[in-house]
């Protein structure tokens, strides 16, 4: 899989949305106490990823850096 370096727990700066990009290329997300609220795939191409979830919604985003994701009006980052 490209850029393995993205693989992990990211989160907005509120913890309230996290999202863990699984190396299997999917992707399980939070939100708030709902655990797996949204589940699916991803596939990242350099900066860009692409979603498609489970229930048949796409998605996009950009790491703008090695710790920030832009995603669906969000900025998550990544956990340390």
């Amino acid at each position: 899989m490209e850029n393995q370096k993205y693989l992990g727990m990211w989160m907005t700066a509120d913890k309230h949305i996290r999202q863990e990009l699984l190396p299997n290329g999917r992707y399980d997300e939070a939100r708030g106490n709902r655990q797996s609220a949204y589940t699916g795939r991803y596939e990242i191409k350099g900066d860009h990823i692409d979603y498609w979830d489970d229930t048949g919604f796409t998605a996009d985003g950009k790491f703008v850096d090695d710790d920030t994701l832009h995603h669906g009006g969000y900025i998550f980052y990544r956990e340390k």
